[in-house]
């Protein structure tokens, strides 16, 4: 979508009425509206009121200027939480990350059509406010990618649920290395429905104003450039169909495959913590059946913990505080990190706190 850079007193989240159309615009173009609490919040309050009100028959959701409709969270946000050495630090982040976890449960359950406008970068938490709809639209200028092992993270917002619904081993890969999917694997991995060419976004909105949804993108919809990773998918699912991230590295090196070379030197950058406990999250998803729900449940636990571990303060300050792209993890390598540190990150005890999307 093309909008100017928001002034200092507009709101971070627009919320307006275009007929029968609720539209949300994440407003905040030079961090690329990357989502902060007050955002989830509002956006939340928005859903929920438009969820009862029979003036609105449709939602959309775009993000302003020119790059994209979400980066992710805040993380200069987090990593001040983690790094404040306050009592109650991490508390913040947790807090975040609740509501942030719910409102991507909210977008899955909306019950009426809610339209994302998947527009350039959408990665991190703007798979969350996005994937999880039912009317999911890429252009020819979308990113779209869960990028956290490159922090010290691990995908979160459902990701590990979408990851594990992937084609063959492409989520496996695409969780380990972050790495970007253009419409076409965007359609082909499940985390989009439609392409609809970037200059016609503006008049698919006005559509959604007084068309229902499937209609209106149908009449602009377009078939995407071919996609990539289904090409890809003999070396990918070889490498990593095993539940150990040393040997996913030696098979990707042991291959012909350039690009399974670019993917081994990729992971060996990754947080060693990070790529064990994605891999288990995937896993567990995949193995067990888990729903939506169930995976956010077990993302947050995941996600509270390494709030903890260093990782993730290191890789938010080499990535983006200070940008020397030289992480220190700890532990450094493969082997140090065992598996009783990896279920320490996975095991969910009975008397955690949870975000009350289950039963269970």
């Amino acid at each position: 979508m093309t909008r100017g850079e928001a002034t200092p007193d507009e709101p971070e989240v627009l919320l307006t009425r275009r007929g029968r159309l609720g539209l949300v615009t994440l407003n905040r173009p030079r961090a690329l509206n990357a989502l902060n609490h007050a955002m989830v919040r509002g956006l939340a309050a928005a859903l929920e009121a438009w969820a009862d009100d029979p003036e609105v028959a449709t939602v959309a959701i775009t993000g302003a200027g020119e790059r994209g409709l979400c980066a992710g969270g805040d993380i200069r946000a987090i990593h001040r939480d983690a790094t404040s050495g306050a009592v109650d630090a991490g508390a913040a982040s947790a807090a975040f990350w609740r509501d942030e976890y719910r409102l991507n449960a909210l977008v899955a359950r909306f019950p009426k059509p809610y339209v994302a406008l998947m527009d350039g970068i959408v990665m991190g938490g703007g798979v969350g406010v996005s994937a999880h709809g039912d009317v999911r639209v890429v252009t020819e200028r979308s990113r779209v990618a869960m990028p956290e092992t490159g922090i010290g993270f691990t995908p979160d917002v459902g990701g590990t649920w979408l990851l594990a619904h992937a084609p063959g081993e492409l989520g496996t890969h695409l969780a380990l290395t972050g790495g970007e999917m253009t419409a076409g694997d965007a359609l082909h991995c499940g985390f989009a429905d439609h392409h609809v060419p970037a200059s016609a976004l503006s008049a698919l909105l006005a559509d959604l104003a007084t068309t229902p949804a499937g209609s209106a993108v149908a009449a602009h919809a377009t078939p995407a450039a071919p996609a990539a990773l289904p090409e890809a998918r003999a070396w990918i699912d070889a490498c990593y169909a095993t539940d150990d991230v040393a040997e996913i590295v030696a098979r990707l090196r042991a291959r012909p495959e350039e690009a399974a070379h670019r993917a081994a030197a990729t992971l060996e950058t990754r947080s060693p913590t990070s790529l064990k406990v994605t891999l288990g999250a995937v896993r567990r998803v995949r193995r067990l059946g888990l729903s939506l729900e169930q995976a956010l449940e077990a993302e947050y636990h995941v996600s509270r913990a390494l709030l903890a571990s260093p990782d993730l303060a290191e890789g938010v300050r080499a990535q983006v505080v200070d940008k020397d792209r030289s992480p220190r993890w700890r532990p450094a390598t493969l082997g140090e990190v065992t598996a009783s540190d990896v279920a320490r990150y996975l095991t969910i005890p009975e008397d955690a706190p949870g975000l009350g999307l289950t039963s269970g």
